[in-house]
């Protein structure tokens, strides 16, 4: 009998072996909820930015207003042009691009007034707090009744099926942990500040209505993605964080990251949890018409394994590079322009972090009508030499006009300039 056990163990561990062995070979893992063809959803981003620039230009001179709701962003040109767009908001959801435009947030579900900017009892949350909603099992859309600054006692845990809607309120959040999506999906969160998130943790906090567990340190990230799927962050404000503004890890995919205003920050957004992390080869994330900004660092993104589409985003500024990455990410990079800084030793856009050319030469590094001003540049890879972006047709006209024109209401609308 105990021959027979040992034989199956031997067995067992010897398959095991093999499969580890096979998947440290496999770059292109996928996950359950992976698009099988990414080139196909830059298509349809790039599809979608043509029809709302033609539709743009279409106008005559005589119907300025008009001229002036419709900017060529599809995804505010989309409900932005309904002046009743308050008493259908959930019109939104309906509105997304790229990987996470499938996130339905909480279409189909009542509207939760947030009338309560307190955080007191992260455990027992109060209702009318922001807490409160997010954690609730049902879809909601969540909104604002006035101004609000929400100052967290420690992370804000959502539950699926959620949005957090700020149009109409300056609504800020800020404090310990901030927002955390951890192992959910289908979250909408839009226009809102978040910023001066801190560590915090060692403490009890619910995660749904009926279960409360004990939480270690969280990082102090502004948006934690950590195994979500279907998320899509739009018209945002993000800046003073401890770690990451956005950061989005172990296994998480179908990601948009759309209209945002990033400033004041060191490592702005990571995609990947690390490079031996192999579910991350399946991340999905599209970044496009964000506004990176005054006092950046470095990370816009910096990206383990996946596919990452960057287009049409505005780099105003960063110190060290911009979009960094190892473990063969794939990085596609369409109709943004990059303006380096003043020092000589940073004019390059792309970082391969740790990494020997002779490890990096293959990896599918793709710049395609990206506007380059003050000696910036960018070093391709791989991709140049290949047909795996064949089906990628340009973003036209790709001019920094046309930037300017995209990402005019980064962040949250009204916010300065």
């Amino acid at each position: 009998m105990v021959t027979t056990i040992t034989y199956i163990l031997l067995i067992w561990l010897v398959l095991l072996t093999i499969v580890e062995a096979n998947s440290l070979s496999f770059n292109n893992l996928t996950l359950p909820h992976q698009h099988p063809n990414p080139e196909a959803v830059v298509e349809e981003v790039q599809r979608s930015v043509n029809a709302s620039l033609t539709r743009r230009s279409l106008l005559s001179v005589h119907q300025a207003d008009q001229q002036q709701c419709l900017t060529g962003n599809p995804i505010d040109d989309c409900w932005r042009c309904d002046p009743n767009w308050a008493a259908n908001r959930q019109r939104l959801a309906d509105c997304g691009i790229g990987f996470g435009r499938d996130a339905l947030g909480g279409k189909g579900g009542q509207i939760y007034v947030v009338s309560d900017s307190s955080d007191r009892d992260p455990a027992r949350p109060v209702p009318g707090t922001l807490r409160h909603a997010v954690i609730q099992t049902e879809p909601l859309w969540i909104v604002f009744s006035a101004d609000m600054t929400i100052k967290l006692q420690h992370e804000l845990i959502m539950n699926s099926f959620k949005t957090i809607d700020g149009r109409g309120a300056n609504v800020h959040i800020v404090g310990n942990g901030c927002i955390t999506l951890q192992y959910i999906s289908n979250v909408i969160i839009h226009n809102v500040h978040v910023h001066h998130c801190k560590p915090s943790g060692h403490a009890d906090i619910a995660s749904s209505p009926t279960h409360v567990g004990w939480r270690g340190r969280s990082d102090g990230d502004g948006i934690s993605i950590y195994g979500s799927r279907k998320i899509w962050i739009d018209h945002c404000t993000l800046s003073y964080c401890t770690d990451g503004l956005i950061d989005a890890i172990m296994g998480s995919t179908g990601i948009t990251i759309t209209n945002n205003y990033f400033s004041h920050h060191d490592e702005v957004m990571l995609l990947g949890h690390s490079d031996g992390y192999l579910p991350d080869s399946g991340m999905q994330v599209t970044i496009a018409f964000n506004h990176f900004g005054e006092a950046l660092v470095q990370r816009m993104p910096r990206c383990r394994r996946g596919y990452i589409h960057v287009v049409n985003n505005d780099f105003t500024q960063w110190e060290m590079y911009a979009i960094g990455g190892s473990a063969n990410p794939t990085i596609n990079s369409q109709g943004n322009r990059y303006i380096a800084p003043t020092d000589e030793n940073a004019k390059e856009v792309t970082k391969r972090v740790d990494t020997s050319e002779g490890e990096w030469a293959d990896w599918n590094w793709r710049t395609e009508g990206d506007v380059m001003v003050n000696g910036a540049f960018f070093v391709p890879s791989g991709a140049e030499l290949s047909t795996q972006y064949a089906k990628a047709s340009s973003v036209e006209p790709k001019s920094a006009a046309l930037i300017e024109q995209l990402t005019s209401n980064a962040g949250v609308f009204g916010d300065p300039r």
